[in-house]
């Protein structure tokens, strides 16, 4: 069997060929290999060990059971088993609740080797402007894209697809899919995981459109399906664009206004210029320069020269336009025909909306507009210029941390009476009182981090030193609940140097973990780690041990050699007791898995080893 590593590159290759057609893609789904890649992703996810409607987890995992799938999907009698579907909470709205669907193990495996074979395919080729579910691309990349190329418009379409994951056409799809892959055997296949359907209190429903929610290949199959809007709007800013008449025009205003201060300073720096002269040519400098400054250095309305930018995360899309309104109300009554008659989704009227970019807009979670301030500075040559105006501006928004504070129930309002004003009081938190100290510092840590890191490229991002306070006071007074004592005495007991913290034994010795202290300063870098978790098989060139493991047939429970290893895994390494060998032994290696052999697996599987 080829390298599906070698597979995978030869495959990306060709996706930018356009016109190219992949063909005998379904032989694929015939090599062991894939599996093992796939088997290595999941498990290290944190579904692994959640179970779909067969009651199947990822646990149990052997050769054995990758020959039976592939032996089903040669016989063509491969037929996936619904999703068991349960609801999540919405991070920005916790009364609504997302239906999320849970596979069963082997469908996952079988999901994640089509969502490679896809990836390779379609990733090279889709547009720059697209940054939602795709290899080093995030919310950070969105929002760069616009912090950089959003300067200076006039007027911003905030869009949003009504139920698009839950709307997209299958047949629309296939064909979409149709038009690179000449395979129908994959095809087939695919169309039988956009049909198998979920099950809700025990009640099989059929899927009639949309994408599954929580299905392995979801993500792709949205932005294969969502690329034709990339494609339409890379057409529509060519023909919008077509009016440009060369270089944009300079105001002619400003123009004679720049003539007239470059001659003033022009003559007061020529040698024949009189010393009685030049208090006058100075003062008339200053003048000129000063008029220059409030003069826009292009027409505030010029039919001459307009300018379309857009951006995409999975269904959420934002257009700036330089132009008049009526060019904003009719790019945006073209994308609602274009998503209704060749993709057919809704464009939501009350979501979608034309808003002139001095207003703040909502995308991703930040507020955006574009700055209209006339503060100068001297760039690099010493000319002072209004540096801001025309720059997008990204903020924080004020109910987003407030919110937070709200969710995790770290404060109260009171009324203060005396002061007539609102006084936040911070308040401890129950739940966590059984946790220990540590734990309780690393939790507020990563909460306190977690905002700060997605909104570190707010221009206003420092408001969070409020929301640090009363995290901070309600990590105090979640101590003293804990030990039944006062926040001051915690304080004073757990403070050094200024800093909130406690030791603890590890085997290099005594460490100490601190609370958060380095502040809240803007940063514009996405850091590499907070790109979307969706992995690009570039990553999967390392040595697969999962799959090493399996294959070397030692069981690591009592050593012996066999051909046919069976992987334990555990949810969680921190739940386990060490009671048993095998718990004491997964503590040892530091791994939520073993390699067993049969008698071993069921011996652990019942508790008796």
């Amino acid at each position: 069997m080829r390298n599906p590593i070698h597979v995978l590159r030869s495959l990306e290759s060709k996706a930018r060929e356009q016109g190219y057609i992949y063909k005998r893609l379904y032989r694929n789904l015939y090599n062991p290999e894939f599996y093992w890649l796939a088997y290595k992703k999941i498990a290290s996810s944190q579904g692994s060990m959640t179970a779909g409607i067969d009651g199947t987890t990822i646990d149990d995992m052997s050769e054995t059971r990758v020959q039976r799938i592939i032996a089903t999907l040669k016989e063509h009698s491969y037929c996936p088993k619904p999703a068991r579907r349960m609801y999540i909470e919405k991070r920005n709205n916790q009364q609504k609740k997302r239906p999320l669907g849970i596979l069963s193990a082997n469908d996952k495996l079988v999901q994640e080797v089509i969502r490679m074979l896809l990836e390779a395919i379609y990733e090279p080729a889709f547009s720059e402007n697209s940054h939602g579910f795709r290899p080093k691309r995030s919310c950070h990349t969105a929002l760069a894209d616009i912090h950089h190329n959003f300067t200076g418009v006039k007027w911003m379409i905030e869009g949003d697809i009504k139920a698009c994951f839950d709307s997209f056409d299958h047949h629309v799809l296939i064909n979409l899919l149709r038009k690179r892959i000449h395979d129908e055997q994959f095809i087939s296949l695919v169309w039988k995981f956009l049909k198998a359907g979920y099950t809700e209190q025990w009640v099989l429903h059929t899927t009639y459109s949309g994408t599954p929610q929580g299905s392995g290949m979801s993500p792709i199959l949205a932005n294969i399906y969502l690329s034709e809007l990339d494609i339409f709007m890379e057409q529509c800013k060519k023909s919008f664009e077509i009016k440009l008449d060369g270089c944009r025009k300079v105001n002619a205003a400003y123009s004679k206004v720049d003539y007239a201060f470059k001659s003033t300073k022009a003559k007061l720096s020529s040698v024949t210029c009189d010393n009685k002269m030049r208090p006058q040519l100075v003062k008339d400098m200053k003048l000129w320069q000063l008029q220059r400054r409030n003069v826009h250095y292009y027409p505030t309305k010029d039919v001459t020269f307009k300018k379309l930018q857009y951006n995409r995360y999975a269904d959420d899309l934002l257009v700036g336009i330089i132009g008049s309104k009526d060019d904003a109300e009719r790019i945006k009554q073209e994308i609602k025909v274009f998503l209704s008659d060749k993709l057919k989704l809704t464009l939501s009227e009350e979501k979608t909306k034309v808003t002139h970019s001095s207003e703040m807009v909502r995308y991703l979670g930040y507020d955006v507009s574009v700055s209209r301030c006339s503060d100068a500075k001297r760039d690099k040559n010493g000319v002072l210029k209004r540096s801001h105006y025309g720059s997008v501006s990204l903020y924080l928004p004020y109910e987003k941390w407030v919110g937070k504070l709200q969710e995790y129930k770290a404060f109260m309002i009171v009324y203060d009476q005396g002061n007539d004003r609102e006084v936040w009081k911070p308040l401890h938190r129950g739940q966590l009182q059984n946790r220990s100290d540590v734990e309780i510092i690393r939790k507020y840590n990563s909460e306190i981090l977690g905002i700060y890191n997605f909104y570190r490229f707010a221009s206003n991002v420092s408001v969070l030193n409020q929301f640090d306070f009363i995290m901070n006071g309600s990590m105090h007074k979640t101590f003293a609940f804990k030990y039944r004592t006062s926040a001051d005495k915690i304080r004073k007991k757990y403070m050094r140097n200024g800093i909130f913290g406690v030791d603890y034994d590890t085997r290099q010795g005594i460490r100490r973990c601190e609370s958060y202290k380095d502040g809240f300063k803007m940063k514009r870098i996405p850091l590499l780690n907070e790109e979307d978790t969706l992995p690009q098989y570039r990553r999967y060139d390392f040595p697969n041990s999962l799959a090493a493991r399996i294959k070397k047939g030692l069981c690591e429970l009592c050593g012996a050699q066999t051909g046919n290893i069976r992987m334990n895994h555990v949810r969680r390494l921190k739940d386990l007791q060490g009671i048993s060998p095998s718990e004491r032994m997964m503590i040892q290696i530091r791994r939520r898995s073993l390699a067993l052999c049969s008698p071993c697996f069921e011996k652990v599987r019942v508790g008796l080893l």
